[in-house]
């Protein structure tokens, strides 16, 4: 301590002129020269004309570029479409007013539907309490201000406490609860409508049909109840008298995972080397690509150091090797290797609800965790493994460095502030920086006004990024609950260092500076801390400060213009386009609808809230810029969310209560500053006696706050949260299920919420339909079909896209004919766009399958008849209807059940039909031109869940209708059900060895035929129903 006191003493002894002199006195006052320069009218009126020059050009441009302003018009399906957009300028703005909450909740989600309603309430709150506190504060501390007759200060100063004393002060007693109020009321109203809106999207047909609202996910399982029958157990502990319950325990993938993303990871690099290989077919390079070989790869030792290998030869040899070795682990899976997580569904959705809210109140066996499944596309499988205390240590971990990034960006962020947003700062300390300043004035002006802004822009980008990286390391056991987490991370960083540290710094060194100087002339230093009266110091830094937010918040208005001219996903797209050579797939995801990322906008909502929320009473002038970038905010995203970004990961509208938090601390957060305030300025000496009645005025406001958030906590949470908490007598026992409910008995549990590694299909390598006839001579891979195996007439097993057998052809089947490129997709020009293949899993997992395409990502596929909505390829890669044959090939009525559920002997059998909006397929006739049947689809007998790409055929066939046909792009392995008629006499009930060449066992050496393997994921999961027999 005596070192550092001598060290900022001989700091502060130094030369006015010394760098370090000048040093401290920035630190002291870092923006003397900015507040002078920047005025608010001229930031309002630069933003606002910005802004509207911004939307003024997007309604010129959008009607003819709808792929990157609207292309949810042309990807959702019908019940999922947006309302139409005239070509006129503003015909955007007409579906702003005429779309209600209700009609978004069925078109965007209920996700999307509570982001716009926060945004809402924001705006409401924010415009009130602009509309009272500046009628109220600016007037009385403008006229009871000390400097009002002083010209030398600013107007923006005079409208501040900084030098209003005394009983006026009450005014600002009244404002603080008059605030406090209005935000309570807004939170309760919003809690209850969020309820309302709960309540209602658990009566809604999606809900209703859905699996995973009536099962119960179970982790933290002990060893020795690791079993179906040990779930069956711990519920009983919870509630004896539940009915009977489907139960699936989790089985050990072993490292399918890690396989799975190496085999993706090749895919992918051999689409990149092939794409900047044959960019110009007719004119290859001299040399071939070159790579080195993966760490990873099992013959990594074989190859000489240091030495590339030939990348195409490689890679594809890398691809078969990973393809063989994923086959022989999806084969060694079986139910006596249990992980200690499972599942438990029930037919009915209050019981799975009651279940797990006893689950709250009564500790089952074995110290098992039991709640709500989410939908399993939202489970992260890496995480759930994971027992109570390695996520323990892992939480601790990520806090811990979470924390240590957050107290070491204090002194960057310090540093951008003295010295980014103004280079003289920076010129004053650096004297041969400030010569050349002085000589290059526009050229530093140009950096200093680019510069500044581009490294806080992409800190905002690149914190999101790592904090959720972090986030998964943490355990984190579902997407929703990481970006639950990720908001709640970046919402503590940006308050902590861009709010309380920004605010505080000046004043904070400051007082060290001054206390310092005082030590140094012999005054104690205790009695030098009392005389320099903090509270004094952090008032004033507040006041001097506030300005700047005022300009701050107006300037966000460019931000919310960006995204809607989305200017990003443009320049992005254009670069790629014509500086790089991006592959086909490439291509493909740029024409996909962008996913919305919840936490970033969350976490800079609720940052804005909180500034103004702070600041309300210091300077007045905030809530109205925060009022201001509310309002225009409301009505752009309502846009880009109906007609462009998509969510990801539907959660329900879950996040309410992490906003609800954070702005109950906010609000405590003003109401400190509130009592900072009256405590300095108001009434009362402590030195002389006197009380200070005003600041004990103000004291209770925090507690109300806390005793608020517990009251609505009691209140709404458990509605919120479960659709029932109560069991519902059985009936009868005797009597058979209700109708609707009896096919429950036939999910396969197991395969919908099983591990996406056993099922999910292997990704065949894209080529552009320009590099088709070169291919061939510089391929040197297999002979056999990619996406196509499995589906021919062959049978084979030897393909890139899966490993699993289908049935043989039978007769009335269309055959298929022969691939034009065997282990390759070809992609001409005129279908490198999503629209294609939407309904493929490795495309619509990461653009909004289940919001947009009405689909279940991240769900087995399972075997269906044909279908398509009009204006799209017949089908769909993962053939997304499931059809009925007694109600006339109707789709199910379960939005999330993949269709094609082919009756009892599926994953999940007949649900009732309930009426869709906008949109009746009763009595549809099959496409292509089948009449349905008792027995459910044509195909009902057969796997028909891998067919044919829908540009495979091209070369082959110059009839686009049948070589476009698409189908579903993979299904959930499983061993082949049983036919429902003889196969015909002509059909060969069996392969022929060797085939597709390679020898008996073809190429990767393979088997050519899987019939009823004992090993197969579906004979152990107990749904192969010949077995039983």
């Amino acid at each position: 301590m005596e070192y550092i006191e001598r060290r900022a003493m001989a700091l502060l002894s130094r030369d006015d002129d010394d760098p370090a002199s000048q040093l401290l006195k920035l630190l002291q006052d870092p923006f003397n020269n900015i507040l002078q320069v920047r005025s608010v009218w001229s930031s309002l009126a630069f933003s606002v004309s910005i802004c509207a020059g911004i939307a003024l050009l997007f309604s010129f441009i959008r009607p003819y570029n709808t792929v990157v302003y609207a292309p949810k018009l042309k990807h959702a399906d019908e019940s999922k479409a947006p309302p139409p957009l005239g070509k006129g300028i503003f015909a955007w703005m007409v579906p702003l007013w005429t779309t209600d909450e209700k009609e978004l909740i069925r078109l965007v989600g209920m996700d999307a539907a509570l982001f716009l309603r926060f945004l809402r309430m924001c705006r409401n709150m924010f415009f009130v309490l602009a509309v009272v506190s500046c009628a109220v504060v600016i007037p009385t501390n403008n006229n009871k201000s000390g400097d009002r007759d002083n010209p030398d200060v600013d107007w923006l100063m005079k409208i501040t406490p900084r030098n209003v004393s005394g009983e006026i002060q009450w005014v600002t007693v009244f404002v603080s609860y008059f605030s406090t109020f209005t935000v309570c009321g807004f939170l309760w109203w919003n809690y209850r409508k969020v309820l309302h809106m709960r309540r209602e999207y658990f009566q809604s047909e999606e809900f209703q049909n859905s699996l995973h609202s009536r099962t119960l996910m179970m982790y933290d399982i002990p060893k020795g109840m690791a079993s179906d029958e040990g779930i069956a157990r711990i519920i009983d502990g919870i509630a004896p008298n539940s009915s009977f319950s489907r139960t699936a325990i989790a089985r050990n993938v072993k490292i399918l995972p890690e396989l799975i993303k190496e085999h993706e990871k090749a895919v992918r690099k051999l689409e990149e080397v092939l794409a900047k290989y044959l960019k110009d077919p007719k004119n290859l390079p001299p040399n071939r690509p070159v790579c080195e070989p993966s760490k990873k790869d099992r013959s990594y030792g074989t190859y000489p150091k240091g030495q590339k290998v030939d990348a195409i030869d490689y890679l594809t040899q890398r691809i078969k090797d990973l393809e063989i070795e994923i086959k022989e682990v999806r084969l060694s899976v079986d139910k006596r290797n249990t992980m200690g997580y499972g599942f438990a569904s029930y037919s009915d959705i209050s019981e799975a609800h009651a279940i797990a809210y006893a689950a709250t109140k009564k500790k089952p066996l074995g110290g098992a965790i039991i709640t709500l499944a989410p939908r399993p596309n939202d489970i992260i499988w890496d995480n759930m493994p994971l027992n109570s205390s390695t996520r323990s240590r892992k939480r601790f971990i990520v806090t811990f460095w979470i924390a240590v990034l957050t107290f070491l960006w204090i002194a960057p962020n310090a540093g951008i502030a003295m010295f980014l947003v103004n280079l003289s700062n920076l010129g004053t300390l650096w004297k041969a920086f400030g010569q050349s300043l002085a000589d290059n004035k526009t050229f530093w002006s140009l950096v200093q006004g680019i510069l500044n802004p581009a490294l806080t822009s992409l800190v905002y980008l690149v914190l999101p990024i790592i904090f959720r990286r972090l986030m998964m390391r943490a355990g984190d056991q579902t997407k929703s609950g990481r970006e639950r987490h990720v908001v709640a991370k970046l919402y503590s960083f940006f308050v902590f260092n861009n709010l309380i540290i920004f605010s505080l710094f000046s004043s904070l060194f400051a007082f060290i500076s001054s206390l310092v100087k005082q030590v140094n002339n012999g005054t104690d230093a205790g009695q030098a801390i009392l005389k320099q009266k903090l509270g004094h110091a952090l008032l004033i830094s507040l006041c001097n400060i506030s300005p700047f937010w005022v300009t701050w918040l107006l300037q966000r208005q460019l931000g919310a213009a960006i995204d809607l001219a989305q200017l990003w996903p443009l320049i992005y797209s254009f670069f790629r386009r014509k500086f790089s050579s991006p592959t086909p797939r490439e291509m493909i995801e740029l024409t996909a609808p962008p996913p919305i990322d919840y936490a970033s906008y969350y976490n800079y909502f609720l940052y804005y809230a909180t500034i103004a929320l702070a600041y309300a009473v210091i300077q007045p002038l905030v809530l109205p810029a925060a009022a201001l970038y509310f309002i225009i905010d409301v009505a752009l995203k309502k846009y880009l969310l109906l007609y462009v970004f998509v969510t990801k990961t539907e959660s329900g509208g879950m996040v309410w209560r992490v906003l609800f938090n954070r702005l109950v601390f906010a609000t405590i957060l003003g109401q400190l500053v509130v009592f900072l305030t009256v405590w300095v300025r108001g009434d009362g000496e402590i030195e002389a006696g006197t009380p200070k009645t005003q600041a004990y005025a103000v004291a209770p406001l925090p507690f109300i706050m806390i005793i608020f958030k517990i009251y609505c906590a009691k209140v709404f949470d458990t509605k919120i949260k479960y659709f029932s908490t109560t069991f519902v007598t059985a009936g009868d026992p005797e009597a058979g299920m209700p109708v609707g409910k009896e096919s429950h008995r036939n999910d396969r549990l197991a395969a919908r919420f099983g591990h996406p590694a056993l099922y999910k299909p292997l990704i065949t390598p894209m080529v552009h339909a320009k590099a088709q006839n070169i291919l061939a001579s510089v391929y040197q891979g297999r002979l056999s079909d990619g996406r196509e195996a499995g589906t021919g007439d062959t049978m084979s097993t030897s393909g890139y896209s899966d490993t699993f057998n289908l049935g043989p052809m039978h007769a009335g089947k269309p055959g298929k004919s022969a691939s034009a490129m065997p282990g390759f997709e070809v992609v001409p020009e005129s279908k490198l766009d999503f629209e294609y293949y939407k309904n493929r899993d490795e495309f619509s997992q990461e653009h909004g399958g289940g919001d947009i395409f009405n689909t279940r990502p991240g769900t087995p596929s399972l075997p269906s008849g044909p279908d398509s909505r009009p204006g799209t390829p017949v089908g769909g890669m993962t053939g997304r209807r499931q059809f009925s044959g007694a109600h006339g090939m109707r789709p199910s009525a379960d939005p999330y059940a993949r269709a094609g559920s082919p009756g009892p002997a599926g994953y999940s059998a007949f649900s009732p039909p309930a009426p869709s909006h906008g949109n009746s397929y009763s009595g549809q006739v099959s496409p292509y031109g089948m009449a349905p049947t008792p027995y459910g689809p044509p195909s009902a007998g057969f796997d028909t869940s891998r067919t044919r790409s829908p540009l495979y055929g091209i070369g082959i066939s110059a009839n686009e209708s049948g070589s476009n046909l698409v189908g579903n792009a993979a299904g959930m392995p499983t061993s082949r059900p049983p036919p429902v008629r003889s196969s015909s006499p002509d059909t060969p009930g069996s392969t022929a060895p060797g085939m597709l060449g390679g020898g008996p066992y073809g190429y990767g050496n393979l088997p050519q035929d899987d019939h009823q393997d004992p090993m197969s994921y579906d004979y152990f999961r107990g749904g192969n129903s010949a077995r039983r027999r």
